[in-house]
């Protein structure tokens, strides 16, 4: 027989390649030739292939032939069921070859790849906006377009990302997969660990060339230096602010639309960012979930705890333009400047008295309450 001889009688007329059989052959011919004779009657689809043309009829249909044997999971195509294979395996097949990433899909792998190359081929066609990946582009036109097809089962919010969504629906659960392992506290939020692992973090190798800070982590580092740029390609559309990246764009549009879809179950708050309503759950619970490593201080919020460090650190970050006074709090400078413009926001009631301080402002009133009681 022809298949134990290997010979391969049937010649392809292009190209040199030879087949066993006169059928294998047909088919073959068919890559040399943009005609598609299998056509889908449900869709616009054709196929140069019948058995194609099957297996894309089982889309339509539903029917689902290839089973996972760990989970209840099937798929239309037996690649399909090998690529899902890999979620319970862990296999990582796809390796990058400038770092040390791995994948699971070849597809990941090629959107990877685009980091090292800085290649954006999906542009935006409203503004000069371009994208990575084609995923990322449909998310961004969900800010031109305001569309927020992501709905959450349980309240009313809803989001323009399917991403949005998942880590709100943990505001309902309680679900906080992100673990420190330095300490015993966990987060709803990948970025909200990155945040709080600065706190331990003694060593910060990446520096700002412009001014003296420095960080744990490059990407922080990154975020940080479009302060000291121009460059906000973010803008909104009703008035002229502008941003360099695309979040604080985002919360920044809540301001005009007065949407606030995260919902404190407890009493009838709303707010606008769902790592406020986290903060403010904690004047529930009373957690103090951030700890000072060097005494037994601990804060609902990391932003205290910041400020908590520098009065064992003695850095202070805010210099006076003015003078050569420096303070370890933002808000102390403030309360400073007012000794050079001669500000005094605090007006008595009573009187046409005015103090640069509340706190003087406390103590004058009560001078009314003791002229009362005499």
């Amino acid at each position: 027989m022809t298949t134990n001889t290997e010979e391969k009688p049937y010649k392809c007329e292009v190209i040199s390649d030879s087949l066993i059989l006169e059928n294998d052959l047909r088919m073959h011919i068919r890559t040399h030739h943009t005609g598609k004779p299998y056509e889908c009657k449900i869709c616009s689809a054709s196929f140069s292939r019948a058995d194609s043309l099957q297996r894309h009829l089982r889309i339509h249909s539903g029917e689902n032939l290839y089973s996972c044997e760990i989970c209840s999971a099937s798929f239309c195509y037996s690649s399909n069921l090998q690529m899902h294979m890999r979620t319970h395996t862990g296999e990582k097949p796809y390796k990058c070859e400038v770092c040390s990433a791995s994948f699971s899909l070849l597809g990941n792998m090629r959107i990877h790849m685009r980091i090292h190359t800085e290649e954006k081929p999906y542009k935006c066609e409203i503004c000069s906006t371009s994208f990575s990946n084609s995923g990322r582009l449909q998310s961004h036109m969900r800010t031109h377009t305001g569309e927020k097809p992501y709905g959450c089962e349980i309240c009313s919010a809803s989001f323009s990302r399917g991403y949005d969504l998942r880590i709100h629906l943990r505001t309902h659960t309680g679900e906080k997969p992100y673990d420190c392992e330095i300490c015993s506290a966990s987060f709803s939020n990948k970025s909200h660990l990155r945040t709080h692992v600065e706190i331990h973090a003694e060593e910060r190798p990446y520096e700002c060339k412009i001014c003296s800070a420095s960080f744990s982590g490059r990407r922080n580092l990154r975020t940080h230096m479009k302060v000291h740029v121009d460059e906000k390609p973010y803008k909104c559309e009703i008035c002229p602010t502008s941003f360099s990246t695309l979040y604080p764009l985002q919360m920044h549009m809540r301001t005009h639309t007065g949407e606030k879809p995260y919902k404190c179950e407890v009493c009838s708050a709303s707010f606008s960012r769902g790592d406020v309503l986290g903060r403010h759950m904690r004047t529930h619970t009373r957690e103090k979930q951030f700890k000072c490593d060097i005494c037994s201080s601990s804060f609902p919020n990391l932003g205290p705890l910041r400020m908590h460090i520098r009065t064992h650190t003695g850095k202070k970050l805010y210099e006076c333009e003015v003078c050569s006074a420096s303070f370890s709090l933002r808000s102390h400078l403030q309360v400073h400047m007012r000794v050079h413009t001669g500000e005094k926001p605090y007006e008595c009631q009573i009187c046409s008295a005015s103090f640069s301080h509340n706190g003087n402002l406390q103590v004058h009133m009560k001078i009314h309450t003791l002229k009362k009681l005499y």
